[in-house]
Protein backbone atom coordinates (compact mmCIF):
# COMPACT_ATOMS: atom_id res chain seq x y z
CA UNK A 1 0.00 0.00 0.00
CA UNK A 2 1.12 3.44 -0.90
CA UNK A 3 0.37 6.24 1.98
CA UNK A 4 2.30 9.34 1.66
CA UNK A 5 5.91 9.95 2.85
CA UNK A 6 8.49 12.48 2.18
CA UNK A 7 9.88 12.07 -1.33
CA UNK A 8 7.41 10.13 -3.07
CA UNK A 9 7.77 8.44 -6.57
CA UNK A 10 5.45 9.94 -8.84
CA UNK A 11 4.65 9.40 -12.36
CA UNK A 12 2.27 11.59 -14.51
CA UNK A 13 1.21 10.15 -17.21
CA UNK A 14 0.61 12.74 -19.84
CA UNK A 15 3.29 14.88 -18.10
CA UNK A 16 4.33 16.99 -21.21
CA UNK A 17 0.55 18.23 -21.08
CA UNK A 18 0.21 22.13 -19.54
CA UNK A 19 -1.54 20.21 -16.51
CA UNK A 20 0.65 17.48 -16.04
CA UNK A 21 3.71 20.16 -16.34
CA UNK A 22 2.29 21.62 -13.48
CA UNK A 23 1.88 19.75 -10.85
CA UNK A 24 5.85 17.88 -12.20
CA UNK A 25 6.93 21.52 -11.43
CA UNK A 26 5.19 21.76 -7.90
CA UNK A 27 5.88 18.29 -6.61
CA UNK A 28 9.66 17.99 -7.66
CA UNK A 29 10.45 21.72 -5.99
CA UNK A 30 8.86 20.22 -3.05
CA UNK A 31 11.13 17.28 -3.28
CA UNK A 32 9.24 13.93 -4.74
CA UNK A 33 10.70 11.90 -7.62
CA UNK A 34 8.64 13.18 -10.75
CA UNK A 35 8.76 11.11 -13.46
CA UNK A 36 6.57 12.36 -16.72
CA UNK A 37 5.33 10.19 -19.21
CA UNK A 38 4.44 10.93 -23.55
CA UNK A 39 3.68 8.39 -25.95
CA UNK A 40 7.22 9.66 -27.50
CA UNK A 41 9.84 8.98 -24.84
CA UNK A 42 12.56 11.54 -26.95
CA UNK A 43 9.25 13.96 -26.33
CA UNK A 44 8.94 13.19 -22.51
CA UNK A 45 12.53 13.29 -22.04
CA UNK A 46 13.47 16.87 -23.71
CA UNK A 47 10.36 18.49 -21.47
CA UNK A 48 11.33 16.97 -18.34
CA UNK A 49 14.72 18.68 -19.29
CA UNK A 50 12.78 21.61 -19.59
CA UNK A 51 11.00 21.59 -16.57
CA UNK A 52 13.76 20.44 -14.33
CA UNK A 53 15.67 23.92 -15.45
CA UNK A 54 12.06 25.66 -14.67
CA UNK A 55 11.71 24.17 -11.25
CA UNK A 56 15.05 23.57 -10.13
CA UNK A 57 14.86 19.48 -9.28
CA UNK A 58 15.62 16.57 -11.77
CA UNK A 59 12.62 15.47 -13.34
CA UNK A 60 12.78 11.83 -15.47
CA UNK A 61 10.72 11.57 -18.78
CA UNK A 62 10.19 8.17 -20.28
CA UNK A 63 6.75 6.74 -22.31
CA UNK A 64 3.83 6.13 -20.53
CA UNK A 65 4.28 2.37 -19.72
CA UNK A 66 7.95 2.47 -18.05
CA UNK A 67 6.74 5.48 -16.59
CA UNK A 68 4.05 4.05 -14.44
CA UNK A 69 5.91 1.07 -13.91
CA UNK A 70 9.20 2.56 -12.16
CA UNK A 71 6.52 5.00 -10.08
CA UNK A 72 4.76 4.50 -6.69
CA UNK A 73 1.88 6.47 -7.28
CA UNK A 74 0.95 7.12 -10.77
CA UNK A 75 -1.53 10.68 -11.93
CA UNK A 76 -3.92 10.38 -15.12
CA UNK A 77 -3.18 13.81 -17.01
CA UNK A 78 -4.50 13.20 -20.39
CA UNK A 79 -7.35 14.64 -22.77
CA UNK A 80 -10.47 12.75 -22.33
CA UNK A 81 -9.98 11.88 -26.14
CA UNK A 82 -6.91 9.68 -24.95
CA UNK A 83 -7.77 8.98 -22.03
CA UNK A 84 -8.87 5.32 -22.80
CA UNK A 85 -5.64 4.58 -24.94
CA UNK A 86 -3.63 5.13 -22.59
CA UNK A 87 -5.29 3.88 -19.44
CA UNK A 88 -5.32 0.65 -21.65
CA UNK A 89 -1.51 1.52 -22.17
CA UNK A 90 -0.04 1.47 -18.32
CA UNK A 91 -3.02 -0.87 -17.04
CA UNK A 92 -0.45 -3.26 -15.82
CA UNK A 93 1.66 -1.16 -14.10
CA UNK A 94 -1.48 -0.20 -12.07
CA UNK A 95 -1.72 -3.05 -9.42
CA UNK A 96 -1.15 -2.16 -5.73
CA UNK A 97 -0.58 1.64 -6.27
CA UNK A 98 -2.58 4.63 -5.94
CA UNK A 99 -3.91 6.08 -9.66
CA UNK A 100 -5.24 9.74 -9.73
CA UNK A 101 -7.21 11.14 -12.18
CA UNK A 102 -7.13 14.32 -12.76
CA UNK A 103 -9.18 13.95 -16.46
CA UNK A 104 -12.40 15.89 -17.43
CA UNK A 105 -14.96 14.94 -19.60
CA UNK A 106 -14.27 18.12 -22.38
CA UNK A 107 -16.22 16.95 -25.32
CA UNK A 108 -15.12 19.99 -27.95
CA UNK A 109 -16.49 22.36 -29.13
CA UNK A 110 -19.22 22.00 -26.26
CA UNK A 111 -16.66 22.40 -23.36
CA UNK A 112 -19.05 25.11 -21.90
CA UNK A 113 -21.88 22.38 -21.28
CA UNK A 114 -21.51 19.15 -18.57
CA UNK A 115 -21.48 16.22 -20.52
CA UNK A 116 -20.33 13.60 -18.14
CA UNK A 117 -19.52 9.88 -19.93
CA UNK A 118 -22.12 6.39 -19.34
CA UNK A 119 -21.38 5.29 -16.35
CA UNK A 120 -21.53 8.35 -13.85
CA UNK A 121 -17.97 10.00 -14.44
CA UNK A 122 -14.34 9.39 -15.73
CA UNK A 123 -13.03 7.79 -12.52
CA UNK A 124 -15.75 6.16 -11.41
CA UNK A 125 -15.59 4.39 -14.46
CA UNK A 126 -12.11 3.89 -14.32
CA UNK A 127 -11.96 2.24 -10.74
CA UNK A 128 -14.76 -0.14 -11.99
CA UNK A 129 -12.71 -1.06 -14.76
CA UNK A 130 -9.41 -1.52 -12.71
CA UNK A 131 -11.12 -3.22 -9.65
CA UNK A 132 -10.71 -2.96 -6.09
CA UNK A 133 -6.69 -3.69 -6.02
CA UNK A 134 -5.71 -0.51 -7.30
CA UNK A 135 -7.02 2.85 -5.49
CA UNK A 136 -8.04 4.99 -7.61
CA UNK A 137 -8.73 8.50 -6.17
CA UNK A 138 -10.10 12.00 -8.24
CA UNK A 139 -8.76 15.43 -8.06
CA UNK A 140 -7.12 18.11 -9.70
CA UNK A 141 -9.90 18.48 -12.24
CA UNK A 142 -10.89 22.52 -11.16
CA UNK A 143 -7.40 23.87 -11.32
CA UNK A 144 -5.54 26.08 -13.71
CA UNK A 145 -2.88 24.84 -15.36
CA UNK A 146 -1.93 28.41 -15.86
CA UNK A 147 -1.78 28.76 -12.15
CA UNK A 148 0.09 25.70 -11.81
CA UNK A 149 2.85 26.49 -14.36
CA UNK A 150 3.34 29.65 -12.35
CA UNK A 151 6.01 28.84 -9.28
CA UNK A 152 5.00 32.26 -7.94
CA UNK A 153 1.88 31.99 -7.91
CA UNK A 154 0.22 31.21 -4.63
CA UNK A 155 -2.71 29.41 -5.77
CA UNK A 156 -6.46 30.33 -3.60
CA UNK A 157 -8.59 27.53 -4.93
CA UNK A 158 -9.21 24.58 -3.57
CA UNK A 159 -9.33 20.87 -4.74
CA UNK A 160 -12.12 18.37 -4.27
CA UNK A 161 -10.66 14.90 -3.09
CA UNK A 162 -12.52 11.59 -4.22
CA UNK A 163 -12.07 8.17 -3.52
CA UNK A 164 -13.33 5.03 -2.11
CA UNK A 165 -10.08 4.60 0.14
CA UNK A 166 -9.77 7.24 2.99
CA UNK A 167 -5.92 6.37 3.61
CA UNK A 168 -5.47 7.57 -0.59
CA UNK A 169 -7.37 10.64 -0.45
CA UNK A 170 -5.35 11.53 2.81
CA UNK A 171 -1.97 10.84 0.43
CA UNK A 172 -3.50 12.98 -2.49
CA UNK A 173 -4.39 15.93 0.11
CA UNK A 174 -0.87 15.81 1.46
CA UNK A 175 0.64 16.12 -1.83
CA UNK A 176 -1.97 18.81 -2.82
CA UNK A 177 -0.56 20.90 0.21
CA UNK A 178 2.41 20.12 -0.76
CA UNK A 179 2.08 21.88 -4.06
CA UNK A 180 0.68 24.63 -2.57
CA UNK A 181 -2.89 23.94 -2.69
CA UNK A 182 -5.95 23.77 0.18
CA UNK A 183 -7.72 20.26 -0.76
CA UNK A 184 -10.67 18.30 0.61
CA UNK A 185 -12.16 15.22 1.16
CA UNK A 186 -14.86 14.94 -0.79
CA UNK A 187 -16.34 12.05 -0.17
CA UNK A 188 -16.21 8.47 -2.15
CA UNK A 189 -15.73 8.06 -5.68
CA UNK A 190 -19.17 8.54 -7.35
CA UNK A 191 -19.07 12.18 -5.91
CA UNK A 192 -16.32 12.74 -8.58
CA UNK A 193 -18.96 13.40 -10.95
CA UNK A 194 -19.50 16.98 -9.69
CA UNK A 195 -15.82 17.79 -9.97
CA UNK A 196 -15.44 16.61 -13.22
CA UNK A 197 -18.82 18.46 -13.92
CA UNK A 198 -17.54 21.57 -12.56
CA UNK A 199 -14.82 22.61 -14.77
CA UNK A 200 -17.47 22.95 -17.01
CA UNK A 201 -18.96 25.05 -15.32
CA UNK A 202 -15.71 27.25 -14.78
CA UNK A 203 -14.95 27.33 -18.31
CA UNK A 204 -18.37 28.89 -18.74
CA UNK A 205 -17.84 31.53 -15.84
CA UNK A 206 -14.47 32.39 -17.15
CA UNK A 207 -16.07 33.19 -20.38
CA UNK A 208 -19.44 34.77 -19.36
CA UNK A 209 -17.33 37.06 -17.28
CA UNK A 210 -14.10 37.80 -18.73
CA UNK A 211 -12.01 35.76 -15.20
CA UNK A 212 -9.25 34.60 -15.60
CA UNK A 213 -9.10 30.82 -14.63
CA UNK A 214 -11.84 30.56 -12.58
CA UNK A 215 -11.83 28.58 -9.62
CA UNK A 216 -13.64 27.15 -6.24
CA UNK A 217 -13.10 27.72 -2.28
CA UNK A 218 -14.71 26.48 0.30
CA UNK A 219 -16.10 28.76 3.47
CA UNK A 220 -17.05 27.94 6.63
CA UNK A 221 -15.15 26.36 9.88
CA UNK A 222 -13.13 23.17 9.33
CA UNK A 223 -14.03 20.44 11.99
CA UNK A 224 -13.22 16.61 11.99
CA UNK A 225 -14.28 14.49 9.08
CA UNK A 226 -16.08 11.66 8.54
CA UNK A 227 -16.16 8.98 5.26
Amino acid sequence: MTEYFGNMNIAIIGGTGALGAGLALRWARAGHSVTIGSRDSERAAQKANELSIKSGATIAGQDNASAAARSDLVVMAVPYASHAATLSSIKAHLEGKIYVDVTVPLMPPKVRTVQLPEGGSVAKNVQKELGETVRVVSAFQNVAAAHLNDLDYSIDCHVFVCGNDKPARETIIKLAQDAGMKAWHAGRIDNSAAAEALTSVLIFINGAYKINSAGISIIGEQQLIED
